[in-house]
C-alpha cells in the first residue's frame, strides 16, 4: 500500500457530469417556479385566452422557448398555476384555523380564508379546461387527492388536540368541505356576491362539523364508547 489517497468510484466534484445534472436540475426547478410566480397573477387577472405567452416570459425575464420547454404548453402552465395555488390556498386555510377554540371558529376561519381568494375559481377554471385537455388531467386529480389527504390530517389533528367530537370522519369532512366551497364560489361569483356573503353561505352549508366535548381523543360518528353496554344503547 502507498500513502496515496484513493477516490472512491462514485466521489464526485464539482467538475463531474453528477454535479452538472443536479446543478441543471436546481436551475430547472427554480425557472419553472419563477415562471409558475409570473404567469399565475396574469392568468388570474386576464384568463386563458387574455394571457399570452410573450407576456408571461417577460414577466419572468425569461425567453418564450423556455416555457414551452417547461410546460409543453400555455394550457399546461395554466393548470399547474391553478393547482399550485389552489395547495397554497388549503395551506393558508390551515394556517389561519390553527388559533381556533371550537368547532365554529375552526369552520368560520377555513370558510372566511378561502372565500377572500380567487384560487378556488382559478381551479374551477382549470377543471374545466381539462375536460377537453385530458392529458393534464392526472395533474389536477393529484392536486385534489393532496388537497384533501392534507385537510384531513389538519382536521383530524384540531380534533384530535381540543377533544371536539367530529360528526364525520376527517376525509367526509374535508371532501366536503372542498365541494361545497367550489360549488358556493362559483355561483356566487356569477352572481356577484361579495367575499362576506360568500362566507356565511358556506357557513350555512356547511352547519355544525364537530362539537365541543371534554374528551381527549377523535371520535366519529359511529363510533360507540367502549364501556357502552347493549343493554344501555336500547
Amino acid at each position: 500500500m502507498t500513502g496515496e489517497s484513493i477516490q472512491a468510484p462514485f466521489e464526485t466534484s464539482t467538475g463531474d457530469p453528477k454535479h452538472t445534472a443536479r446543478a441543471t436540475r436546481s436551475a430547472g426547478r427554480k425557472m419553472r417556479s419563477l415562471l409558475l410566480d409570473a404567469a399565475s397573477p396574469l392568468f388570474r387577472e386576464r384568463g386563458l385566452s387574455g394571457t399570452a405567452i410573450t407576456d408571461i416570459a417577460a414577466a419572468a425575464d425569461a425567453f418564450p422557448s423556455q416555457i414551452t420547454y417547461y410546460f409543453r404548453t400555455k394550457e399546461a402552465l395554466f393548470v399547474e398555476c391553478a393547482c399550485r395555488d389552489l395547495l397554497y390556498l388549503a395551506r393558508a386555510t390551515e394556517q389561519a384555523a390553527l388559533k381556533a377554540r371550537t368547532p365554529r371558529e375552526y369552520t368560520h376561519a377555513l370558510a372566511q380564508t378561502v372565500t377572500a381568494s380567487d384560487s378556488v375559481a382559478f381551479f374551477a377554471e382549470a377543471l374545466t379546461l381539462t375536460r377537453r385537455r385530458q392529458d393534464l388531467a392526472p395533474l389536477v386529480e393529484r392536486t385534489i387527492e393532496r388537497l384533501h389527504g392534507e385537510g384531513a390530517r389538519a382536521y383530524a389533528s384540531q380534533v384530535a388536540r381540543h377533544g371536539w367530537r367530529s360528526l364525520r370522519a376527517p376525509d367526509e369532512s374535508s371532501r366536503r368541505f372542498w365541494a361545497v366551497a367550489v360549488g358556493v364560489i362559483l355561483e356566487g361569483y356569477a352572481m356577484g356576491r361579495s367575499p362576506e356573503e360568500l362566507c356565511a353561505e358556506m357557513l350555512r352549508v356547511l352547519g355544525e362539523q364537530a362539537k365541543s366535548t371534554d374528551m381527549a381523543r377523535l371520535r366519529l360518528v359511529d363510533e360507540r364508547d367502549a364501556t357502552t353496554t347493549p343493554d344501555e344503547e336500547s
